[in-house]
């Protein structure tokens, strides 16, 4: 199931204002994950402060808690350029459209036999990952072919004086 993720470590940053609900995934995900780090933060605002101390390969995140929800949590890391992985587990199955809509990777809601739902939860998480990493390398020759011909203006430029003799 876990493929070249296997390999390496996951830094996972769940978002929840339930702590005992934080406690419970982290709990599991580490014990059945053993490549997965879980840090927790119980509001969308802590989520904030320690993605820009910390390096992370994907959010879990509430739909609904205090303050900011979840999808207004994806909306800011959107609008601070963030490629992060961003995956919504919620107790709220009418939000789920909205939050792929809005660009989620993913999703799973809250519920059910606890060990099929952090199993779930696991193979989603790996899934966003791959999701976004695939994305980044098929923008990477994009970003490259616009630089090349960004600078096709100036060589030619430059060819052309080079050509012509001053008189």
């Amino acid at each position: 199931m876990r493929g070249e993720l296997k390999q390496r470590c996951i830094k996972i940053l769940h978002v929840d204002d339930e702590p005992d609900f934080l406690a419970l995934t982290k709990a599991f995900l580490e014990r059945e994950c053993a490549n997965f780090s879980v840090d927790t933060a119980t509001s969308v605002e802590e989520g904030i402060e320690m993605l820009k101390s910390g390096k992370y390969d994907v959010v879990v995140s509430d739909y609904q808690m205090p303050g900011m929800d979840g999808l207004d949590f994806l909306r800011n890391l959107q609008q601070n350029g963030s490629a992060i992985a961003f995956i919504i587990f919620t107790g709220r199955e009418e939000v789920v459209t909205e939050a792929l809509n809005r660009g989620a990777n993913g999703y799973l809601q809250k519920g059910g036999d606890i060990t099929s739902m952090y199993g779930t939860l696991a193979h989603v998480i790996e899934k966003g990952i791959k999701q976004v990493e695939k994305g980044k390398k098929l923008a990477e020759p994009k970003r490259e072919r616009r630089r090349v011909l960004h600078s096709v203006p100036t060589m030619i430029s430059y060819r052309q004086r080079k050509a012509i003799p001053a008189m």
